[in-house]
């Protein structure tokens, strides 16, 4: 079976989960051929793997006016009711004004070219992850190639993460593009319930629960355990902006400290916010306590997960965090807010401790405790894992994506 994946930027740093997922697919024999919206930056080329994956992936952006050009005359020349029709469905997909029309207008310079690609490769259906352009170039590819919303062989798909995709949905046009979704993948029961929410329940069916996934195995424990000796050793991992909530894990750091707790912080990641974060620390008289170690790539992240003793995520949206599923799978206990999908994953009390969003004071709580106990840490760390190897295995997560697209694709004829 050909498929074609679009990501607004792929391979990337942060979307590691995504490749992960196309690998299972290839190796159960489906042909994926991958899209970018925006041509990776050597920052997300960490690995040999990201760099084979991006030698392979056809970027839109920037454009290559030759691609676009013959695409665009061949496409108006060929089907021109289809092509004008699909621009007219691009500017009433996209918002009001200026700048919302100008941006439905380069969905539609995207969406021509993709269709022509795939047409070439024999590819009929798209496959888009995350918000953003990536889900409107799929939608108006499949309605390029069927000529309008009525059905035929074009068809597109998308998983859909949140928590970035519920900020604004009138915007987003999120409800349209579920409803002219051949099924959506809903990454948790809570990215579920809130589509449910956005469309008819004769949509229901549609939305499919498959959570994303790791290898345990390439996320093992270290070997001969962790010395739990000397100061917690305290890990994150994440891009540094607002909504990953840091400044509220620094400002736990500085309360430990005060309270006597030796304690260290070690965040791995970059962003906007870095600079603004390390001066926070330097003003909280912490800033020796905390080490910014930068973006890591998955062939060095193990190294962070094996030298710390607990992992905190204190994100303010989430839709289930990859991050999370890696540090559980290295045995480590992990302290995060009880939002979104998270509790799906971290069983409060039993692998870990959640906590009401935004509050440092509970935060410092959980941490405190998790620094006088040796043995809860362990025994946190031995269920994070066990979770993890038992519900969010990249295998087993392959497979159940495998499945949905046999069982929703095959039947119309579009391998």
């Amino acid at each position: 079976m050909r498929i074609a994946y679009l990501v607004g930027r792929y391979p990337a740093v942060t979307h590691t989960f995504i490749l992960r997922e196309i690998q299972q697919l290839r190796r159960q024999g489906f042909e994926i051929e991958t899209f970018s919206v925006w041509r990776a930056s050597d920052q997300d080329l960490l690995t040999a793997l990201d760099r084979a994956e991006h030698a392979r992936t056809y970027a839109l952006l920037p454009p290559r006016p030759a691609d676009y050009l013959r695409c665009h005359l061949l496409t108006a020349l060929r089907t021109p009711r289809r092509y004008a029709r699909t621009l007219a469905r691009a500017l009433r997909l996209s918002a009001h004004g200026l700048r919302g029309r100008l941006l439905g207008l380069s969905w539609f310079l995207e969406a021509v070219v993709v269709q022509r690609r795939c047409q070439r490769r024999g590819i009929r259906h798209v496959h888009v992850h995350l918000d953003g352009t990536a889900p409107a170039v799929g939608l108006l590819v499949a309605y390029l190639g069927n000529g309008g919303p009525d059905g035929g062989p074009w068809s597109f798909s998308m998983t859909v993460h949140g928590s970035k995709e519920f900020f604004d949905v009138a915007r987003q046009r999120l409800a349209r593009k579920v409803r002219a979704a051949r099924f959506v993948v809903c990454i948790s029961d809570f990215t579920r319930s809130q589509l449910m929410a956005l469309v008819d329940a004769t949509h229901w069916p549609r939305l499919h629960v498959v959570h994303c996934g790791i290898d345990p195995e390439h996320f093992a424990p270290p070997e001969g355990g962790r010395a739990r000796d000397g100061a917690m050793r305290i890990l994150t991992v994440g891009r540094l902006d607002n909504m990953k909530g840091v400044a509220i894990l620094v400002e736990a750091v500085g309360e430990l400290a005060r309270r006597g707790v030796a304690v260290t912080l070690t965040v791995v990641g970059d962003g906007p916010q870095r600079e603004q974060l390390q001066r926070m620390a330097q003003r909280a008289s912490v800033g020796e306590h905390v080490t910014w170690a930068g973006a890591v790539g998955q062939d060095a992240i193990r190294a962070h997960y094996h030298a710390a003793d607990v992992f905190c995520l204190p994100s303010f949206a989430e839709g289930i965090p990859v991050v999370l599923m890696e540090a559980m799978s290295t045995g480590l206990p992990v302290v995060a807010n009880q939002i979104t999908g998270i509790p799906e994953l971290v069983e409060d009390e039993v692998s870990g401790l959640l906590v009401r969003p935004g509050r440092t004071d509970l935060l410092v709580d959980a941490l405190q405790r998790l620094a006088g106990d040796g043995d809860l840490q362990a025994q946190m760390g031995r269920a994070g894992r066990e979770k993890v190897r038992r519900e969010f295995t990249s295998g087993a997560v392959g497979h159940d994506l495998g499945e949905l697209f046999d069982e929703e694709l095959r039947p119309r004829g579009l391998s």
